[in-house]
């Protein structure tokens, strides 16, 4: 953002919202013609000390209201009231940015579906996990951010909970990226923090902080259309740079000449070319060969074959990495959960990353490459609050606290009460609390009957669980310090559809031969189509499962069963079938 569209005028709150320097009205008013010649589209609005009181920020807009009530406001109090001025500012500022763009979109999506009839309500899924009505989504944009991957998590937690599986890893493979998010209790971990717009792409720091709340996942650059190369060093390196769909790898054929994960798949026997996304997209083994030969194989004198196991070993490497830094700064353990995958590429590559990860088990659901779309259908209307308050546990302060939950409560019914025949909703409450002197808060579980009359002494041994669970211990006598709380209000999800089998007449099974990660050993391997597949019937790798949308590879030392409710269960054999 050019500095010149930054303004400042006069005011100031302390850090308890008391006034120091009152607003410069005529000072606000005095910018609209500034912004006017700068052709302005959208304004955030940010003060220090905006999230205790909100007056300041609040009067501006009705002072630019009053002169140009077209122009879209953001202020930071709305859309992220909580401390850190810097995240606060930097998130308003981005609804600000993608305000006026995706209201003219939903707008215009409403009165298209309504001139085709469609009276049906019209929900979006944010990045948090829940639906939530147009105007909302109009309001706060900046929650629609990764609501796409938020879809899978929930996918992968409502078929978590279908199959009782309490210890849950969900991995989503795409063209563009690698999504893997932990799942416990058949709930998907969640932070408040999420970076956009990173310089070094999916490194952590080097983006743009947005304080909303999100399904906490990590993303790497690892999916089909990810390109390999090889560096000054002499390695394969595989993305984060993605051919993407257009024109996508070498061997769709459609003007790409890069190597990309898909090309090494094809050419180590995993895709039919034939029969590739059902046989709507043929690919060209050719092409593939070509461009991994030219950037990969012939550079560093490898077989062809050998170049493209080195691509794929490196991308199932770099997930298997990821997860496990993901999963111990958590402070949670891998190899006792089952790993659901989904996503074009992702049950291709599950069983070779679940075996690095230690992990002995799989699910593959049907529809697995639309897992996000179908992750929407089960995902329920439900909206969070966040609002920062601080106390410390030897002096709390009861009736502030009451307050403060009253007024989040308040926010939160009138949001989701919007939709009508909801019915019961569930209350979803937190605090973020430290020990005095600490960086960074943890993130604490209360009942949901809690209140500021349960006493600070059972909110110490809330939050002494949690920390310990964190860190493995806690820091006895000293003061811990309340810094915010976060509401959630949900409505029950809809009830979980499984897949069930389609009928009809499944193709042959046939063999051929396939490159064993493992092994580095061209395997006969079976072909078999998911549809052709009887419940509970058992296929021992090394085997391929083929449908339309996606393949699901099978090595040898892993068995593939069928269960109900058209889930693929892929279990490690440590001691034969």
């Amino acid at each position: 953002m050019p500095r010149r569209w930054r303004f400042v005028v006069r005011e100031r709150l302390d850090n308890e919202g008391r006034v120091l320097r009152p607003l410069d009205e005529d000072g606000v008013a005095a910018l609209i013609p500034r912004l006017r010649a700068e052709e302005i589209e959208s304004l955030a609005i940010g003060f220090l000390h905006a999230y205790v009181n909100p007056a300041h920020e609040q009067r501006a807009r009705e002072i630019i209201g009053s002169i140009w009530p077209e122009l879209p406001v953001s202020l930071s109090s709305e859309v992220a009231p909580e401390m850190r001025e810097w995240e606060r500012f930097s998130t308003a500022a981005a609804n600000a940015y993608v305000q006026p763009l995706i209201a003219r979109y939903l707008t215009a999506l409403a009165e298209g579906l309504a001139g085709l009839g469609l009276t049906a309500p019209l929900f979006l899924m944010l990045s948090g996990g829940g639906l939530t009505t147009l105007e909302t989504a109009r309001r706060f944009p900046i929650r629609l951010v990764e609501s796409g991957p938020a879809g899978g998590a929930i996918f992968a937690a409502a078929l978590a909970e279908a199959q009782g599986a309490r210890a849950v890893v969900s991995f989503d493979m795409g063209g563009t990226t690698a999504k893997i998010c932990l799942i416990d209790d058949f709930t998907p971990q969640t932070a408040r923090r999420f970076e956009v717009a990173r310089v070094g792409r999916f490194k952590k720091g080097s983006g743009l902080p947005l304080r909303i709340p999100v399904i906490e996942m990590v993303e790497i650059g690892a999916g089909g259309g990810s390109i390999a190369r090889v560096d000054a060093l002499g390695r394969i390196q595989v993305g984060p740079e993605s051919a993407g769909a257009d024109p996508g790898p070498a061997c769709y054929g459609r003007g790409g000449e890069a190597p990309t994960v898909t090309d090494a798949n094809l050419l180590l026997g995993r895709y039919e070319a034939a029969r590739f996304a059902g046989g709507r997209l043929p690919l060209d083994e050719a092409r593939a060969r070509a461009a991994i030969g030219r950037a990969i194989a012939g550079p560093l004198a490898l077989p062809l074959e050998a170049a493209a196991l080195g691509i794929v070993e490196i991308v199932d490497e770099a997930m298997a990495n990821a997860a496990l830094r993901h999963a111990v700064e958590s402070g949670k353990d891998l190899a006792s959960r089952t790993l659901i995958a989904f996503g074009g590429g992702g049950p291709v590559h599950a069983a070779r990353l679940a075996a690095k990860l230690g992990i002995r088990r799989v699910l593959v659901p049907a529809g697995a490459g639309v897992g996000s779309a179908i992750g929407f259908l089960a995902a329920p209307i439900a909206y969070e609050v966040v609002q920062s308050h601080y106390q410390r546990l030897s002096a709390w302060n009861a009736a502030a606290a009451r307050a403060v939950l009253a007024a989040m409560t308040a926010e939160a019914e009138r949001v989701i009460g919007a939709v009508p025949g909801l019915g019961p909703l569930s209350r979803e409450l937190r605090a973020f609390a430290r020990y005095v002197g600490q960086g960074h808060e943890v993130a604490v579980p209360l009942p949901a009957s809690f209140g500021p009359d349960w006493g600070s002494e059972a909110l110490r041994a809330a939050f002494e669980a949690a920390y310990r669970a964190a860190y493995g211990r806690t820091v006895p006598g000293s003061d811990i310090e309340v810094l915010s709380y976060a509401l959630r209000l949900s409505s029950a999800a809809p009830p979980w559809r499984a897949g069930e089998a389609q009928p009809g007449d499944p193709l042959p099974r046939t063999k051929r031969l396939v490159l064993d990660p493992a092994s580095g050993a061209w395997q006969e391997t079976a072909i078999v189509p998911r549809a052709g597949l009887g419940l509970d019937e058992a296929v021992v790798g090394p085997a391929i499962i083929t449908e339309a949308e996606t393949s699901t590879l099978v090595p040898s030392g892993w068995r593939c069963r069928r269960l109900a409710g058209d889930v693929l269960e892929l279990i490690r054999l440590e001691d034969g079938p």
